[in-house]
């Protein structure tokens, strides 16, 4: 008797500008969903205050890293501000063997190539604040960068969202996080059970209302 799962795993790709709240929902999401999990990344960069290898992250030394890149132990990397940070192969294979949701808080250039490996399997989301001035008041509300820093991440959030608008296929607005979650859900739900067009899928229609549109990013794209 065969034990391979009923439905194939997914890999839940999240990505937004820095203080849209993905984080906190992708976590929200992963408490929610029964066997989702995250994508724990690898990165160069030193941890930060409690964060523990294996368990925030996996810390390797840049020598490392560019040994695991050389053996194609990574299924995406990038380089972000002189540090690099990856998925293991691993992680999107153990998903997809075991039925599992797998979600990755990452940014639109790691999401598009794991678009682009595995097209079939990959759900990828855009999470937005509700306008750029919203975006502007979180940061500000931090309390923790100088405007120019600020003025930096809200340039580097309008180049991230236009390229997610060629290539992500759901948009979700996080101005309430409970309903930025059910949408969430819904998006995910909605594609392990046959797409968002599935008849009789309670998760269509809200899936079907989050297929991204340009023009509900006109704020955003000049």
């Amino acid at each position: 008797m065969s034990s391979e799962p009923s439905v194939r795993g997914q890999l839940l790709v999240i990505s937004a500008p820095s203080g849209a709240g993905k984080t906190t929902l992708a976590r929200r999401f992963v408490s929610f969903t029964p066997g989702a999990r995250f994508s724990i990344s690898a990165t160069t960069r030193p941890p930060r205050g409690a964060e523990r290898d294996g368990v925030d992250y996996h810390f390797l030394s840049p020598d490392g890293f560019a040994a695991r890149v050389a053996a194609g132990d990574f299924a995406e990397w990038a380089e972000v501000h002189g540090r690099r940070y990856g998925t293991l192969r691993s992680t999107v294979e153990e998903a997809l063997r075991d039925g599992t949701v797998a979600v990755f808080d990452i940014d639109v250039q790691g999401g598009a190539q794991i678009l682009d490996r595995w097209p079939a399997d990959a759900v990828s989301v855009l999470v937005v604040p509700p306008s750029p001035a919203e975006l502007e008041r979180r940061l500000r509300g931090r309390s923790t960068e100088s405007d120019a820093a600020i003025r930096m991440r809200l340039a580097a959030a309008r180049t991230e969202v236009a390229r997610a608008a060629s290539r992500y296929a759901y948009l979700v607005v996080n101005d309430r996080v409970d309903e930025a979650l059910a949408r969430l859900v819904a998006i995910s739900r909605s594609a392990r059970v046959g797409g968002a067009g599935a008849d009789g899928d309670p998760a269509a229609p809200i899936a079907r209302a989050c297929r991204m549109d340009r023009a509900d990013l006109s704020a955003w794209i000049p």
